[in-house]
C-alpha cells in the first residue's frame, strides 16, 4: 500500500466558518462532502480533504497519493478560496507537509 501524502494549508480569516461552509457547498455539487460551522469532509478524486475552522483561522487537510495529485489539490482549494475570500484579497494557502 503507498503512503499517503497529507498537506495542510492554513489561512488567517474571521471569517473562516463561512469560508469552511461556502466550500463545502459548492464542492457538494460535484462530489461528497458534509460540513458544520467547525468542520467538513469533502472526498475529492485526488483524496479526502478536512476542513476546521476557529475563531480566526481556516485549516485544510489535504491527503493525496503523490505529488501531482497534491498539487492539483492544492490548486483545487486555492482557486475556489480565492473567489470566495477576494475581500480579504487572498491569493493562496500557507502549504505545510505534514
Amino acid at each position: 500500500m503507498q503512503d499517503r501524502i497529507l498537506d495542510e494549508g492554513r489561512f488567517r480569516t474571521p471569517n473562516a466558518s463561512r469560508y469552511l461552509q461556502q466550500l463545502c457547498k459548492h464542492f457538494a455539487h460535484k462530489v461528497e462532502a458534509s460540513c458544520d460551522t467547525q468542520s467538513g469532509r469533502v472526498a475529492m478524486p485526488f483524496g479526502p480533504v478536512m476542513l476546521t475552522a476557529t475563531a480566526d483561522e481556516l485549516v485544510v487537510t489535504v491527503s493525496t497519493s503523490d505529488s501531482e495529485a497534491l498539487a492539483r489539490a492544492r490548486k483545487v482549494i486555492d482557486d475556489h478560496l480565492s473567489r470566495f475570500a477576494f475581500r480579504e484579497g487572498f491569493v493562496q494557502m500557507a502549504w505545510q507537509r505534514r
